[in-house]
């Protein structure tokens, strides 16, 4: 399902990074090659059905590249 981030991440956290990332040599092929971490923060989210969730978000980042592929993993509190 798709969202809308609605606030800044916060509570951010590394979860691995350089060989602990098990999609490395995927990124480096469509991003371009750099020294990729996985990241997880906590955001508030609005689902396309309307939904407002605070919710864990993951992504991936690297200093030549930003952010990216960042999903929704989990549903910690609805809101509305």
């Amino acid at each position: 399902m798709h969202y809308t981030r609605l606030s800044e991440i916060t509570d951010i956290e590394v979860i691995a990074r350089g060989r602990g990332v098990d999609d490395r040599r995927r990124l480096n092929r469509i991003y371009g090659r750099g020294t990729w971490r996985k990241l997880k923060g906590r955001a508030v989210i609005e689902y396309t059905n309307g939904e407002i969730w605070l919710a864990e978000l993951h992504w991936y980042e690297a200093s030549n590249s930003g952010r990216r592929e960042e999903k929704d993993k989990r549903r910690l509190r609805r809101l509305t």
